[in-house]
């Protein structure tokens, strides 16, 4: 080694690039004998040469390592084009270590040729540098456009009797049963918007415990009836605020038991109801008196309370005491097996209640079914049990709900005038296995259905996966839309599906009004399992057009973006509805989904849609159940989780589940991982679409770099002309034109802010909520705040 002595950074350099090479040139092997580039490989190579030629202290080194950067220029290029983010993994090492090597106390070791040869490298940085500047000003993934300012033939939000729209009050989860996140107010514009300013700060005082699981969670969105403000907590305590000063007016706690085998703790809202005049219940009989104004809290231990909205108290009539117990009927009722997640419909009579049901535990779960209530006395009036041969079998001492039967864990969307409330379905139980479903469960399995309001019977269904073993349920509410033509107007839902696709029906029938055609998917299922031979895709869709490749694989260095291009190719992966393996299943869109609960938001003023789809492909894999491999929870995974190992119990196979991570703990897919964009919904096209999200609070360091990254919660959509979003991974809410999505405004948040907001007046002045409680298993910062913003006085 005398060769290293006066030359000590020589050495260590010699020894990282010797190592770098042996770890590409290993693992681009391993690559390409999957099938994969074989650019590792090549650049392997390139570095041990480089190590050995720098050893000898040879200036012919610098020549191979600028060929070896500009051939991964050109590699790179090719590979995913001038795209900033998915270029700066393949040079941000061998970029800098070329820098490095042109300081003089390297270079000047590498003998009487090494000027030219450092010019040479010096060139190829250069052009390095101007590809990366040129790529920072193009984003491929990006849509630039403007909705169109003129027009009348397009959608305006429905309206009808009991459905009043969001202006001052926001009296429903969706600013009205219609599910359209809409506002009518105005005193907040594109102009204004960047002079909001924080008016009131509450803090509901309810934290996580030890005894909680790990999804915990608040993404409610509040209420705004009169002069109060309706919202709740993770432990659904019930808070109402002055809606001009976020003062408590009163609170009620229901005494959730806390415990780690819940799979989820969260409450996503309330539900609020009036008496009018002259109101009769179900029954015919005169309303009663008391609680004219009612809020309706449903809780993860199973109960449905009433409470009167203006002191908090508990209605006397409803129920036993105000309250009823949603397990009832059901065969099986293990705490934490059926919870309230989501606000119930209310419509006049009727309280429609749906339930989340425990996700692959066991096909030995509660029933999923969708209950009608008498909204004054909590008298069942109707059941739709989706599992069972004859849905709308009311329960009695010999008959219980149908085990595992499909459950609406989300939010329901109503239209009174109709008479037909819009319940989206998931799966029955376990979702990733469907060998011993039945074919009642079948029918309705991840399907919208349409029911009558008075009896709970059914009048149309559609079914956006067949056979669902990709956890592709129906997860988002609803919205309704008149759509208007010259032939006149067609009343319209839009369904926001998890696979990213948005299917366009008649909300009277069913009938698509976008085309949705069957397309041939992928094929060999698990043993014992089965699969449909076709699945429905829709026209209007944010689902990647083409398959994914081993090139759109990500990293923040070279190094694991190798690692995830092997992982990727030692997973099946032949497109959408690649079934669940033995082998490992790449799903994408995985089981966050494109859409998740909060759904979309619809303006009806400017004709448009605001979406927010998000895309992260996750993995499972089937584990075998055995002697040896039971495929059950332990003390790392317990039942209250839904990573990791699920046991599936009843099925063959457990089913280990997670999101498909680089050895860094990022995504493998190449970003943008979160977008906001905009429908115009006169021609059904896509008008806008631009990353959201910084990386800012989940690096290791602070960094605001625009990936576009997941969110949980939905938008809202002002006559003002301005967007609402609050559920990005980074503690944000921002503000956007609804023109061509130009960012407004941002404010930092205490906490995460995994709910979608909401507006409303008070006092003559706009205001706008967000409730930033965090997310435990989406891992973004806890808290318990409840934020108003309005415009300076």
């Amino acid at each position: 080694m005398n060769w290293f002595r006066g030359a000590p950074w020589l050495a260590v350099t010699i020894v990282v690039i010797a190592i770098m090479g042996l770890a590409l040139a290993g693992g681009g092997a391993w690559l390409a004998v999957l099938g994969g580039s074989v650019y590792y490989v090549i650049a392997g190579a390139m570095l041990l040469l480089t190590s050995w030629l720098l050893a000898i202290r040879r200036a012919e080194a610098l020549w191979v390592y600028a060929a070896l950067l500009l051939g991964t220029m050109v590699w790179a290029i090719f590979e995913v084009g001038l795209d900033f983010w998915t270029l700066a993994p393949r040079g941000d090492v061998l970029a800098p270590l070329g820098v490095w090597l042109l300081l003089p106390f390297i270079a000047a070791h590498l003998g009487p040729r090494r000027r030219i040869a450092r010019r040479a490298l010096g060139v190829v940085l250069i052009g390095a540098a101007v590809v990366l500047a040129v790529s920072l000003t193009r984003d491929r993934h990006d849509l630039a456009g403007t909705l169109p300012q003129n027009g009348t033939t397009g959608a305006v939000v429905a309206s009808g009797p009991g459905v009043p729209s969001a202006a001052e009050n926001w009296t429903t989860y969706g600013g009205s049963g219609f599910g359209t996140r809409y506002s009518s107010l105005r005193e907040i514009t594109a102009d204004n918007v960047k002079n909001l300013k924080l008016a009131w700060e509450f803090r509901t005082g309810d934290p996580k415990g030890p005894d909680d699981p790990d999804e915990i969670t608040n993404q409610a969105t509040p209420l705004k009836v009169g002069d109060l403000l309706y919202t709740c907590s993770p432990h659904q305590i019930v808070f109402a605020l002055e809606a001009a000063s976020g003062k408590l007016r009163w609170k009620f706690d229901p005494k959730v038991r806390h415990n780690k085998a819940f799979q989820h703790m969260t409450c996503r809202g309330v539900a609020y109801h009036a008496t009018k005049a002259g109101a009769v219940t179900a029954d015919g009989t005169a309303a009663p008196a008391e609680c004219a104004e009612r809020i309706f809290l449903p809780t993860n231990d199973g109960r449905m309370f009433a409470l009167d909205a203006q002191s908090g108290k508990p209605c006397e009539s409803f129920g036993q005491h105000g309250q009823i117990d949603l397990k009832e009927g059901s065969e099986i009722q293990t705490p934490g097996f059926y919870e309230g997640t989501s606000p119930p419909v209310v419509t006049d009579k009727v309280l429609i209640v749906g339930g989340a049901v425990i996700d692959n535990y066991s096909d030995r779960v509660p029933s999923g079914v969708i209950r009608g209530f008498d909204v004054y006395s909590g008298r069942l009036i109707w059941a739709f049990d989706a599992g069972n041969p004859d849905p709308n079998e009311m329960p009695s001492a010999s008959h219980h709900f149908t085990a595992g039967s499909p459950n609406s864990w989300s939010i329901s969307a109503v239209d009174e005038h109709l008479g037909l409330v819009y319940v989206p379905l998931g799966s029955s139980s376990p979702d990733i296995w469907g060998g011993g479903r039945s074919a009642e469960k079948e029918r309705y399995d991840s399907a919208m259905v349409a029911l009558e309001i008075t009896t709970g019977k059914l009048r149309w269904s559609f079914q956006n996966v067949h056979h669902d073993l990709w956890d592709m349920d129906m997860p988002s509410q609803p919205s309704l839309v008149d759509l208007r033509s010259g032939s006149g107007v067609t009343p319209a839902i839009y369904i926001p599906a998890k696979t990213g696709d948005i299917f366009v029906l008649d909300r009277r029938d069913g009938h698509q009004l976008v085309p949705a055609p069957e397309k041939p998917v992928p094929q060999g299922a698990a043993s014992g399992d089965r699969l449909s031979a076709t699945q429905p895709f829709s026209d209007l869709s944010f689902r990647p057009r083409a398959m994914l490749t081993d090139a759109q694989m990500w990293g923040s260095t070279m190094f694991d973006q190798l690692v995830c291009r092997v992982k990727f190719k030692r997973l099946r992966y032949e497109g959408p509805f690649t079934p669940p393996s033995e082998q490992g299943t790449l799903v994408f869109p995985g089981d966050f989904g494109m859409f998740e609960w909060g759904g979309i938001a619809v303006d009806p003023e400017r004709q448009i849609a605001v979406a927010n789809p998000q895309s992260i492909p996750f993995i499972s894999r089937l584990v075998p159940r055995g002697k040896d491999n039971p495929a059950a929870p332990d003390a790392a995974h317990p039942p209250g989780t839904e990573l990791g190992v699920q046991p599936m119990y009843g099925a063959p196979y457990g089913v280990d589940l997670g999101i498909f991570l680089s050895p860094l703990g990022i995504p493998c897919l190449a970003p943008p991982w979160g977008n906001i964009a905009a429908i115009d919904l006169r021609t059904q096209k896509v008008v806008w679409q631009h990353r959201i999200g910084t990386i800012r609070d989940q690096a290791p360091l602070p960094l605001p770099f625009k990936l576009g990254i997941p969110m949980l919660g939905g938008p809202i959509v002002t006559a003002g002309g301005v967007i609402f979003i609050t559920g990005t991974m980074d503690d944000y809410i921002r503000a956007f034109d609804v023109r061509d999505g130009k960012k407004l405004w941002e404010d930092r948040l205490p906490a995460g802010g995994q709910s979608t907001p909401m507006a409303y007046e008070a006092g003559g002045k706009q205001y706008v909520v967000t409730v930033d409680g965090g997310h435990g298993s989406f891992g973004t910062k806890l808290g318990d705040y409840v934020r108003a913003y309005a415009l300076p006085n």
